[in-house]
């Protein structure tokens, strides 16, 4: 295994591991978790509710435990579209190929317990890029329009920073377009952020610093405000409220708080939450970006501290755990939490990642070749007759450095 590789499966494996811990926790309060746990959640712990098929009639799902969510499934879903295709996505790609693994294909459900098609998970908005796309036939460009605005989009969005590792502008790129399918304005954008997250934290050299560098490099609008806000508060933190799981949670959730549309309790929404804005954002990205932040990379620290965030737990820690586990690998996230939710979950953590890094490179190499073919031609229709057309300066694999190739690469 090389360090792409390796760097990959810390990505998808970090991101799942997040999401399984926080599981337990979301949707609850800080106080409620203290109650519940007796304190913060300090790593797997069972359901909120022991009597978990009954408690919540419409969510009838054993959560905790171990067990991976509805925002592992869909990543996992979108990873077997990349090995299938071969290429870039858009949001033609979305409608053709991933809405077929929401409605075809049966896959373990861990929270179900069962054999089931991922649409009789997924939450509502997720079932509509079935409804809008399957049913409804709507252009796959504009079909997130109308859905409730939210991080669904953004919560599976890890393979394509993976597959444009080095590049969070083509990884912005690819989300926003593919984004669009499912999301509209800041749902949509924090899509496209998070996957440029996630690109420069596999790219060469890549810091805490060059990841939230390159999030402010491609954010719009509210999204951006958010961001620097919660980012700003992490860097300012004292190291004792750093290590108070809820003491951060508490600071950080000050600080995205004018960005929220959700409201103060996180099962009740606002009357006017989820809707369209040039203002607002998720608070889910800027959250799990503040926690990367003062966690100071730490997988642990990051990943726990979203746990006992509360609220959208599973996704916050999904999303830092991708980020922490891009940067350090798969050395990064603990052994024990990885093989506790692969058991638990009965799934692979390791293939997804190898999957995506093999996928990658080939992508990476089609296109450095489409790049020399378009720039020679390019070359050759301006230059005036006569004159011999600028050479292209193509790198090589210099050019390829993040995804693994050249000497010593497997």
């Amino acid at each position: 295994m090389d360090e792409f590789e390796d760097r990959a499966i810390g990505c998808l494996g970090g991101s799942a591991v997040g999401d399984a811990i926080g599981g337990a926790t979301e949707g609850w309060t800080q106080q409620q978790i203290n109650e519940r746990w007796g304190g913060p959640v300090k790593g797997i712990v069972g359901p909120y509710h022991l009597d978990w098929r009954h408690a919540r009639p419409a969510s009838p799902y054993h959560k905790g435990d171990g067990h991976i969510t509805d925002d592992t499934l869909m990543t996992h879903a979108l990873v077997r579209v990349y090995e299938k295709v071969g290429r870039h996505l858009d949001a033609f790609g979305v409608d053709e190929h991933l809405v077929a693994e929401m409605i075809d294909q049966r896959h373990w459900i861990p929270e179900l317990e069962t054999d089931a098609v991922l649409l009789q998970r997924v939450f509502l908005a997720e079932k509509w890029l079935v409804l809008r796309l399957h049913y409804g036939h709507n252009d796959p460009r504009e079909a997130g329009v109308g859905n409730l605005v939210n991080c669904g989009a953004a919560m599976y969005i890890a393979p394509v920073g993976i597959v444009n590792a080095g590049d969070p502008r083509g990884a912005y790129d690819e989300a926003i377009d593919m984004a669009g399918a499912h999301q509209s304005s800041y749902g949509r954008e924090a899509a496209g952020v998070l996957a440029a997250a996630v690109a420069e934290a596999l790219g060469s050299g890549a810091s805490v610093d060059s990841v939230i560098e390159a999030a402010l490099d491609v954010a719009k609008d509210g999204t951006a405000h958010a961001i620097r806000a919660v980012v700003d508060r992490a860097r300012m933190l004292p190291a004792e409220v750093i290590s108070d799981a809820f003491g951060l949670g508490i600071a950080l959730r000050e600080a995205v708080l004018p960005f929220d549309t959700v409201g103060p309790v996180y099962r009740s929404p606002a009357m006017d939450s989820r809707k369209p804005s040039r203002t607002k954002a998720i608070e889910e990205l800027p959250v799990a970006l503040g926690m990367v932040v003062a966690a100071r990379g730490d997988y642990r620290t990051a990943v726990l501290g979203a746990v006992n965030y509360g609220r959208d737990a599973d996704s916050i820690a999904s999303m830092a755990g991708s980020i922490c586990g891009s940067l350090g690998g798969s050395a990064a996230i603990p052994a024990p939490w990885l093989e506790d939710v692969a058991t638990a979950s009965r799934m692979d953590l390791i293939a997804p990642g190898k999957a995506m890094a093999a996928v990658a490179r080939r992508i990476a190499a089609a296109d450095r070749d489409s790049w020399l073919v378009r720039s020679q031609r390019r070359a050759a229709s301006v230059t005036p007759a006569g004159t011999a057309a600028p050479a292209t300066g193509i790198a090589g694999e210099a050019d390829l450095a993040s995804v693994g190739h050249g000497q010593g690469a497997g």
